[in-house]
């Protein structure tokens, strides 16, 4: 009898440009690996975001919704990516982004 072993891949590493906030670019934000089963997922446009300090501002406001386990803002496309635990308050959520500075449009 034999067994099979394989050896563990190398964790990938980001690369070093982007801007202070991370790797990526993008303050605040996560990745698909992080969505939970069960989470709901809602994707909003957010207006007046130009750079990665927008992001994050939009993010970092977002993320102290209860229930928000991940978020992930995108100036140049204006969205913003949110997974939660249940469906959130749009009232909430514009509150959030009026905090930050920037306009809630809407859900995509």
């Amino acid at each position: 009898m034999t067994a099979e072993t394989q050896t563990p891949a190398p964790a990938e590493t980001a690369p070093a440009s982007g801007s202070c906030c991370s790797p990526s670019g993008s303050c605040g934000s996560t990745g698909a690996a992080d969505v939970a089963v069960g989470s709901v997922t809602t994707v909003y446009e957010v207006k007046g975001m130009t750079c990665g300090h927008c992001e994050g501002a939009v993010s970092g406001e977002i993320s102290e919704i209860d229930g928000v386990s991940s978020v992930k803002a995108v100036a140049s496309t204006g969205q913003v990516t949110v997974v939660s635990a249940a469906p959130l308050d749009e009232e909430a959520v514009r509150a959030a982004v009026d905090e930050a500075g920037y306009e809630l449009v809407g859900t995509l």
